[in-house]
């Protein structure tokens, strides 16, 4: 059993014609408007309060939000409705820090987690997470209009839950990472032409913008947020929570309709070799540099950009509010390429099989990797006072099968947002999967025939999520939560020398979630 989890040990990991590609591709997103809108708004899905994510100044890492300083009063440093914080004004704090341009929240997340089936064994578990975030707007001291300064730092803790009772390909939470208090994001932007056009440099997480869905912010696995093929074919586990790499982020927004998202940062930033779940070569990328102050640029560089189509904005002034819209969506086409070299997963330098026990470790190196996806975000209806509505959002990705462990994934799922007459209140029900590459099979066909006659061939693992978000109060979110996991990591040998799988899981959660 211990043998065969060190062979699986659970991680969250992870120029050529296809670079000529990108930037092709980037050049043409760029050109393609005319109008000018403001590049600082959101989707019209959140704009027109259909997303579930209702609380937007907590800079909640769980969720794609704005930086607070976008969201709350300028004068008060707290949201416009002065409900939204447990602690207000903080004994006055933030009044007197908004003077300056400053503004503060904290933002507290805990949750419990059981699995009464399957997996590698039964139980229960914490875990929890405070994100503290600094935002100083200069314009009130230094008179420069349009920048933002911004820092957040994390203090996590509890169980890794998922690596010790269910061996999943990726954690059941978002919030679930080694137990750290670290630096997250340190940057600066700039925005030009009224935030039209917006530069960030700094330490960025590119989870915060790029691959994520908004109505798929309501599920706590954590690939409806950063994806699985992501999280599994880069290394570190990507420029993703809890890490953060040097880079640039370039936003436009030429016009409602379209915005386009470029960033180029490096490619692993806690600087490990690259983690697997699959094959001789594992580790764990979170467990270097656990204060995030690294700041890595060797390795490689990351390069993605993402074109945005918003369907049936509101005006941005909204002064006609009750007028009845289309029906907001988000349609968005990304692709990334990594610089670095990605080791192929069935043969060795010598083009050998790495199953083999005589053979040379030192994997084939492919000189980069890459991957596309599409995500679509569409309400398909809501009531006259638009308060409750439905949405449905799918998403899907792919990458080379020679040097992805998983090498296609997508996710999809439904939204009610208002349910039970409760208009901030919502229930969705979503699916995940993610297929193991034909390489990564076919070095477990390898070790089946050199070593282990009971060898499992993985396949695909598949999850469904039950999510119920309750708005407690304006400042208290509690979210119940149900996930059942089909054939996990893929079909992995619950122990050595026996052809048994770990059996399918049914994992229960609750998750709270208080914005100080």
């Amino acid at each position: 059993m211990l043998n065969t989890l060190n062979h699986f040990l659970y991680t969250r990991p992870i120029y050529s014609k296809r670079l000529l590609f990108l930037s092709i591709y980037t050049t043409l997103s760029l050109s393609l408007f005319g109008q000018q809108a403001d590049a600082a708004r959101s989707s019209p899905l959140l704009d027109q309060n259909a997303a579930p994510s209702s609380n937007s100044s907590s800079g909640d890492p769980t969720k794609k939000t704005p930086p607070p300083a976008k969201v709350l009063d300028q004068d008060t440093g707290q949201h416009p409705e002065n409900d939204d914080m447990l602690l207000k004004s903080m004994w006055g704090v933030r009044p007197w820090l908004a003077q300056y341009g400053i503004t503060f929240t904290a933002v507290d997340v805990n949750e419990v987690w059981g699995n009464p089936y399957g997996g590698i064994k039964q139980g229960a578990a914490y875990e929890g997470m405070t994100t503290l975030t600094l935002n100083w707007d200069p314009e009130k001291v230094l008179g420069f209009k349009h920048g933002l300064f911004n820092i957040s730092a994390m203090q996590i803790r509890g169980r890794s839950f998922t690596g010790e009772n269910i061996a999943n390909l990726n954690p059941i939470s978002g919030t679930e990472a080694d137990r750290s208090t670290r630096l997250w994001e340190l940057w600066y932007q700039q925005g030009f032409w009224d935030d039209k056009f917006t530069v960030r440099i700094g330490k960025l997480a590119l989870d915060q913008e790029f691959n994520i869905s908004d109505y798929a912010a309501l599920f706590m696995n954590s690939s409806f947020g950063w994806s699985m093929v992501s999280s599994l074919d880069t290394y570190s586990g990507g420029v993703a929570y809890p890490l953060a790499a040097p880079g640039i982020r370039f936003a436009f927004q030429p016009n409602e309709n379209w915005t386009n998202l470029f960033a180029i940062t490096n490619d692993n930033p806690n600087d490990v070799s690259f983690c697997n779940p699959s094959g001789p070569f594992t580790c764990d990328p979170q467990s270097k540099h656990l204060s995030g102050t690294r700041f890595n640029f060797t390795t490689g560089v990351f390069i993605i950009n993402e074109l945005q189509y918003h369907l049936n904005p509101a005006p941005a002034d909204k002064k006609n509010d009750s007028k009845s819209y289309g029906y907001p969506g988000t349609y968005k086409l990304g692709a990334y390429f990594d610089s670095a070299g990605f080791p192929d997963q069935r043969y060795n330098a010598q083009r050998l099989l790495l199953a083999a026990s005589d053979t040379d470790q030192t994997k084939y190196m492919h000189n980069n990797s890459w991957s596309v996806y599409g995500i679509a975000d569409q309400m398909i209806w809501r009531n006259h006072d638009k308060k409750h509505s439905i949405g449905l959002f799918g998403r899907i990705q792919t990458s080379p099968g020679d040097r992805s462990p998983v090498n296609l994934g997508g996710d999809g799922g439904i939204v009610y947002k208002g349910i039970f007459g409760r208009e901030d209140d919502s229930l969705g029900l979503g699916w995940g999967f993610g297929r193991m590459s034909d390489r990564a099979r076919q070095y477990d066909r390898d070790y089946r025939r050199l070593n282990d006659p009971t060898w499992r061939i993985r396949k695909t693992e598949h999850h469904i999520e039950l999510a119920w978000q309750i708005q407690a109060t304006p400042w208290w979110e509690i979210k119940p939560d149900f996930q059942y996991i089909f054939n996990p990591g893929g079909g992995l040998n619950l122990e050595e020398g026996s052809y048994k799988r770990i059996q399918n899981e049914a994992v229960f959660g609750l998750r709270s979630t208080i914005n100080f």
